[in-house]
């Protein structure tokens, strides 16, 4: 459900920078998030310890704001399925960062399951990477982003612990709603435009189901995921994003050759070996 769910981001995003600009998409994607979790989950706001505060501080800041405008600046630039492609290294970060700061223990299959995963994602973005050289600057902002999203799953597993998968989301854009006022401040837009640019209200329209459906109920649905899974098995979902990015990209008019399908079939490969076999806790 997730890997539909996030699949399906870099296209709205697409098409939100029709009539916005990075900055613009960011915050409004930000702040409409914001309100939803707050109508939602209100009731969360008690019982967060000062402790977890840090956490969840820079759980929102990594996890959820500064990828929101790299992936925007990103996709001005380089297509939407070749963003979602290069978020592929998403869970290569998060075995490093596991391995290095929580001494993570690794299973061999695992390995293998990344690497192979991270072999397909190679195999998907070869063409990509023919890019100018201003083209793969902007590479790089989703390679970004994707470290950004390494370090938040390991944090969530590991230093928030406890803490609900709802109040982890609603903390995290509480935090990060204040400086998202502040950019749409300075990068507004015209009011009356609202009322009369269709272009603007369809743009507003993508990013309202992006913030709903993709961000508000992806993150806690993504939160509730670390709660039972490992951050390397959770991040995994990364790898089959580019299956339905290109899907969606397919029906816009972006075109791939035979080898990116091919590099689909080893993408599942890997996240069928990433895959920890573990039961789930059964529920009364």
């Amino acid at each position: 459900m997730l890997s539909l769910i996030w699949g399906s981001s870099y296209i709205l995003i697409k098409k939100g920078l029709v009539a916005l600009s990075p900055l613009q998409l960011g915050s409004f994607r930000i702040l409409f998030t914001t309100l939803i979790l707050l109508l939602v989950g209100f009731k969360h706001l008690r019982g967060i310890s000062r402790h977890h505060q840090k956490w969840l501080l820079l759980s929102g800041f990594f996890g959820t704001f500064f990828p929101s405008f790299l992936f925007a600046y990103s996709e001005t630039v380089i297509d939407s399925s070749v963003a979602a492609v290069l978020n592929g290294m998403t869970p290569l970060f998060t075995l490093i960062v596991a391995l290095v700061l929580y001494q993570k223990k690794l299973l061999w299959k695992q390995a293998l399951g990344i690497g192979v995963g991270f072999f397909g994602t190679l195999i998907l973005v070869q063409d990509a990477f023919s890019f100018h050289l201003e083209q793969g600057g902007y590479a790089v902002l989703v390679i970004l982003a994707s470290m950004c999203y390494a370090l938040n799953a390991n944090w969530i597993k590991y230093k928030l612990q406890g803490v609900s998968p709802m109040a982890i989301a609603l903390y995290n854009f509480l935090w990060i709603s204040l400086p998202a006022v502040v950019i749409l401040v300075l990068n507004p837009i015209n009011l009356r435009s609202i009322f009369t640019n269709v272009d603007l209200q369809i743009s507003l329209g993508y990013i309202m189901i992006l913030s709903l459906i993709g961000t508000a109920f992806a993150k806690v649905l993504f939160n509730k995921l670390l709660t039972f899974a490992s951050p390397i098995f959770a991040v995994s979902i990364t790898y089959l994003l580019p299956i339905v990015a290109i899907a969606w990209g397919l029906l816009d008019g972006e075109s791939f050759g035979w080898i990116r399908w091919l590099g689909c079939v080893v993408i599942l490969t890997g996240v069928f070996l990433v895959t920890e076999k573990k039961r789930m806790p059964e529920e009364d």
